[in-house]
């Protein structure tokens, strides 16, 4: 799975964001896409993305010239988003308008309109106002706009099939605007990063902007830390202003299909004791090297800690849990404060069905809070096919996948035989396992 993770450690703009973008690009493509975004108002704006160090590392600083007048650290969106010297007045509908109006393809139109909604909706929550009646005093001039656009440019040129973000840094203390002195982050950049993860930290200023925030809450799917990924290309989009860390946002593009399977000389010592015949049947297999690794997939884990059920009101919420479709439920015995004894109850379940399952966790039991922690897994394949023993017909499971082939006898096939037929569980599943040499 293409994937594009998002580095938000020194916060977020749109001209770093789009920086960090356009170094993603093949070379033979970052022309082009300087060629179009210069298009789109040859008469009044026109980017330049120029080489930039921060800190000893080398990224791209896009800078924006306006009718002959540069973009200057005093009026770069990270540090004075809020007092852009090119300052047009337009309001939402004729912003609206005006991305209609340009050039570019329809997704860029209708990426680039919802994402000044998010910033609509952030300005018109802050000054108490409707959306209708919002003018863009602030982030609506030309060089915001092609922030915005030519962003949602790059992501199509680039077309991850999944954008994540790491929780965003936002700066701290204040930051001056067209209405005073406002708290970081700013009002309107707070409303947009509702149900996203921020932290402050102790850089002095306005590390994520309006057009930043609204970019990143329209196009992450996730937020969170950086996913088992193999990267192929690196990107920086720098900022302005110099801080004690490199101001910078990275953008990390790479694949979560492929992880190369470890050879024999590159395993960790705790798979030291395989002996080297093990290896060699392993080698031995076609596939064991060659065959790639399927998606990864990502789940959830829902988990809380309980001391004051009894086991029989703990056993019946494992059981609904498992019932309303978890992929797995399972308890593990603790010791929480006071040092009673109590239980870790763990439930794993897809991302699109975490509310459904918090809610049941929340109900059924004397929890009041929820720890969720994305996972990712990787699975064989499963089929299922019953084969003949002396006992009648077992159900065996089959898991193949990377090389690997396993077997195992369904339980509950093996324990009915096994009553039914008056033997040890242990000599139906030994028939049955001896009953999976025959399958092809």
């Amino acid at each position: 799975m293409k994937t594009l993770f998002i580095e938000c450690n020194m916060g977020a703009a749109g001209d770093m964001l789009m920086g960090a973008l356009y170094e993603l690009l093949p070379n033979s493509e970052q022309e082009q896409f300087l060629e179009t975004m210069n298009s789109l108002f040859p008469d009044k704006i026109m980017i330049k993305a120029d080489p930039s160090e921060k800190c000893g590392i080398w990224g791209t600083k896009v800078n924006v010239v306006i009718l002959g007048h540069t973009e200057t650290p005093e009026t770069s969106e990270q540090e004075h988003s809020h007092d852009h010297h090119h300052t047009l007045h337009t309001s939402y509908p004729e912003m609206l308008s005006q991305i209609d109006s340009l050039p570019v393809s329809a997704s860029v139109k209708e990426h680039a309109k919802a994402v000044y909604t998010l910033i609509g909706e952030g300005e018109s929550h802050a000054h108490h106002t409707d959306i209708s009646q919002i003018h863009f005093h602030e982030v609506g001039t030309l060089d915001a706009l092609m922030d915005v656009v030519g962003c949602c440019i790059l992501l199509e040129t680039l077309n991850p099939e999944q954008i994540l973000a790491s929780p965003i840094h936002v700066g701290s203390g204040s930051v001056r605007c067209a209405h005073g002195i406002l708290p970081v982050p700013a009002p309107a950049t707070a409303e947009i990063l509702k149900d996203v993860p921020i932290y402050g930290g102790t850089i002095d200023g306005e590390l994520c902007t309006p057009t930043g925030a609204a970019l990143l809450k329209h196009f992450a799917s996730q937020f969170t830390a950086m996913p088992p990924m193999s990267i192929e290309k690196t990107g920086y989009g720098m900022g302005t202003k110099d801080f004690p860390s490199a101001n910078c946002l990275r953008a990390f593009w790479g694949n979560m299909n492929i992880l190369p399977v470890p050879s024999p000389r590159q395993l960790p010592g705790s798979y030291a004791a395989h002996s080297l015949t093990s290896f060699q049947e392993e080698e031995a297999h076609p596939d064991f090297y060659t065959e790639q690794f399927h998606s990864l997939d990502q789940i959830l884990e829902l988990s809380c800690n309980l001391d004051d059920m009894t086991p029989e009101a703990i056993s019946y919420a494992v059981n609904l849990l498992m019932e309303a479709g978890a992929l797995d439920v399972f308890t593990t015995s603790i010791h929480m404060k006071k040092n009673r004894p109590g239980l870790l109850l763990t439930c794993l379940c897809n991302l699109e069905e975490e509310s459904r399952f918090s809610r049941l966790i929340l109900t059924h039991t004397s929890t009041r809070g929820i720890r969720i922690q994305p996972c990712y897994r990787r699975t064989l394949d499963a089929q299922f096919q019953k084969v003949r023993t002396p006992y009648g017909e077992i159900t065996v499971k089959i898991s193949t996948g990377y090389g690997i082939r396993k077997y195992k006898p369904e339980y509950e096939d093996v324990a009915a035989a096994a009553r039914t037929c008056k033997v040890p569980f242990s000599k139906v599943h030994e028939a049955a396992m001896n009953a999976c040499t025959h399958i092809l």
